[in-house]
């Protein structure tokens, strides 16, 4: 394809996305498993979503989080899905300039929402776990709702400046290598390197370094104090272990998207790449709800309790 160029107002730049070509003669197997996969997504978080809604029991700082995790990952995945599921159907895999903005804002959102989710439930854990007796008090309502303003809040700015980055920029290349469209390939597509690009990535390094230490800081002195009591461990085993694995599922399949950067010039690895790129935004949202309904017994009880009284009343 042509580099984009932008002759006059009413013309819209369009870029071509690359890694669905090898993928022409399994297309359909590929839409249905992508169809089953983001139903099942949806299927799995709204349960979750709706549950803790509906149940009073669950009206707590716990639980708030992980629902709000659930949205963000309903977003995220609506965010990717969709558009793949057209290119899977079609033999031209285009995006316009201003859906590409739309979808690097909902896929950005989305994993700077996670790791935030993600922090601020370490920190519930480590009052719960190390604070017992002023759990309530430090945990109040008020705070629990500035809480999860906050996660939301910091994710779209720091969202919302990369893509005012972004726009202000001339593009001189169409070619993205990726199912989707992201900052970094964008950046790349810019005919010139700016300081506030320099700026931005150190801004997200320093930003997400700071997150990792306090998840770090509370499960070590989460370990402190599990390691004196039966009772602390139980704990620790019921609520902090999925966090756990949900923050090392995220962390895992988004260290995947860095790996495959790497193989960026290496057009025989086109189909690797692109499944290690896309799978921060299939995986979590499919196992995040999954890990915490099976694990946590209180919320484990109620979700198989509604499901045997819809069961119930259809038969």
């Amino acid at each position: 394809a042509q580099p984009p160029t932008k002759e006059s107002d009413s013309i819209e730049l369009v870029f071509v996305l690359h890694g669905l070509n090898e993928t022409k003669t399994k297309r359909q197997i590929f839409f249905g498993l992508s169809i089953l996969a983001y139903v099942f997504t949806i299927f799995v978080n709204l349960t979750l979503i709706v549950t803790i809604f509906l149940e009073r029991i669950l009206h707590e700082p716990m639980f708030i989080f992980l629902c709000n995790l659930c949205v963000n990952d309903i977003c995220g995945s609506t965010s990717f899905y969709p558009k793949l599921q057209i290119d899977l159907l079609s033999d031209f895999h285009l995006i316009s300039y201003s859906a590409c903005i739309i979808q690097i804002f909902g896929i950005s959102t989305y994993y700077l929402c996670e790791l935030s989710n993600l922090t601020v439930m370490a920190y519930d854990r480590y009052v719960a776990i190390c604070k017992p007796l002023e759990y309530h008090s430090i945990m109040t309502p008020r705070k629990v709702q500035m809480l999860v303003q906050m996660t939301w809040f910091l994710s779209l700015i720091a969202t919302i400046v990369g893509i005012v980055i972004i726009v202000r920029q001339p593009m001189c290349e169409s070619r993205i290598e990726k199912l989707y469209c992201v900052n970094w390939d964008m950046v790349k597509l810019s005919c010139i390197e700016t300081i506030l690009n320099k700026l931005y990535g150190s801004f997200l390094i320093v930003f997400h370094l700071l997150q990792f230490m306090l998840i770090i800081t509370s499960y070590i002195l989460i370990t402190r104090t599990c390691v004196q009591s039966q009772a602390e461990r139980n704990k620790f085993m019921e609520t902090c272990l999925p966090h756990l694995i949900t923050l090392g599922t995220f962390a895992i399949s988004l260290s995947f998207d860095v790996v495959s950067a790497r193989f960026s010039s290496d057009t025989s690895l086109q189909a690797l790449r692109n499944s290690l790129s896309i799978m921060y935004l299939i995986v979590p949202p499919i196992l995040n709800p999954l890990i915490y309904g099976l694990k946590l017994k209180q919320l484990r009880r109620i979700v198989w309790r509604r499901f045997n009284s819809k069961i119930t009343a259809l038969e």
